[in-house]
């Protein structure tokens, strides 16, 4: 078989995962339901809630994340474009929460379905306490027959605790509830190694890329900044599709437009091939949700332990620490030249492991003799 015919079959097996996925979250963008002049567009919004509903009624359970709060709020208030400062943002979100919730509502009873609004920071997903209950409420929701609508609730998120846009929210909920795949829905059609409203000098337009299996797929490809209604754009939603499919989730990235057959048989747009194994709800909450309280400085000897061998962290390998941080904090292994080799949960507080650095165990107290980190609690950095 030609390699082109192998990346073909490839490139199927990963849309029809997609396609057959037993359970989807499906992220709808803010210019896909708004515009600036008129709010809400019900007419587009039926339209998805169609795509989404012959999807639930082929088998499959579906997590909406919707944005589009601060979109719908910008008519009402009679502001002429979305505001950048952060009171009139939460403002314009108060009054659109209430519009973009309502129009799910309306949708979705059209097919007799009732709608649950669940309104997530990050301090949801990055507290373990928080992130398992928004955990359980997703999982509720599903098995009363509810169709959960999550958005970030930016009426009370600051700049320093939001999620910067709902493509990163969707690949955090997509391993948060255990989705099969992950489809991305906006106003663009896949990724392009370019523009694809330009033409260069000498006459090329932009190539759309089909699959991505891996970092190699992406040398070259240029991804922007938002637009007018948003704050993701292809920088946004490619940083979301490599976080989900790192995950162990497979990404569809399609034009919303497209959103029946996105949802039909995923024959649109590029996927995002995920890795083989998935990883645990622990693992993926260490690697990409929780923040960092904390550095740990590693001697070469333990970053090779650490980072290719996967042993326990031990405080004869630590030659710095720093950050204020607890038992049971997420912390960043660094080497010598501050790169951060690994994540992992600290087995005691920053105090204690100052008192250990570069000591040997059979010279600790008997209280600090468990690993630093446990490798059951870390988790390697670009792995």
């Amino acid at each position: 078989m030609s390699t082109g015919s192998a990346d073909r079959v490839h490139e199927g097996s990963v849309r029809d995962r997609i396609a057959h996925a037993r359970s989807v979250v499906v992220k709808i963008g803010s210019s896909a339901l708004t515009d600036l002049t008129e709010g809400l567009d019900r007419n587009r919004l039926d339209a998805l809630a169609d795509a989404l509903e012959a999807r639930m009624r082929a088998g499959s359970d579906v997590i909406v994340v919707s944005s589009g709060a601060i979109g719908a709020g910008i008519a009402p208030l009679g502001l002429k474009k979305r505001p950048t400062d952060l009171a009139t943002k939460q403002a314009a979100a108060s009054v659109g929460q209430l519009a973009l919730a309502h129009a799910w509502g309306t949708s979705f009873a059209r097919y007799g379905r009732t709608v649950g609004q669940v309104l997530l920071t990050a301090d949801d997903i990055s507290n373990r306490g928080h992130h398992a209950n928004a955990q359980r409420t997703l999982d509720r929701l599903r098995s009363l027959g509810a169709v959960a609508v999550v958005n970030e609730n930016d009426t009370v998120a600051t700049n320093e605790i939001r999620f910067g846009d709902n493509d990163r929210l969707a690949a955090l909920v997509a391993h948060l509830s255990g989705a099969d795949a992950l489809i991305l829905l906006s106003d663009v059609d896949g990724l392009y190694d370019g523009d694809p409203r330009r033409v260069d000098v000498d006459g090329r337009r932009a190539r759309l890329i089909p699959e991505v299996n891996g970092p190699e797929d992406l040398d070259g490809v240029i991804a922007g900044s938002g637009g007018a209604l948003g704050t993701g754009g292809m920088a946004s939603k490619l940083a979301a599709a490599r976080l989900s499919a790192d995950a162990g989730v497979p990404v569809l990235l399609a034009a919303a437009s497209s959103a029946a057959q996105a949802l039909a048989d995923a024959s649109v747009g590029t996927v995002f091939a995920a890795r083989p194994e998935r990883l645990s709800a622990r693992r993926f909450w260490v690697r990409h949700a929780a923040d960092a309280r904390g550095r740990i400085v590693l001697d070469d000897g333990a970053v090779d332990a650490v980072s290719r061998r996967r042993r326990s962290l031990l405080a004869a390998g630590i030659v710095g620490v720093t950050g204020r941080f607890y038992e049971g904090d997420v912390v960043e292994l660094v080497d010598q030249y501050d790169t951060v080799r690994a994540r992992g949960v600290a087995a005691y507080g920053v105090d204690d492991i100052a008192s250990m650095v570069g000591r040997s165990t059979g010279d600790l107290p008997p209280e600090l003799q468990r690993p630093v980190v446990h490798a059951d609690d870390l988790v390697v950095v670009g792995r």
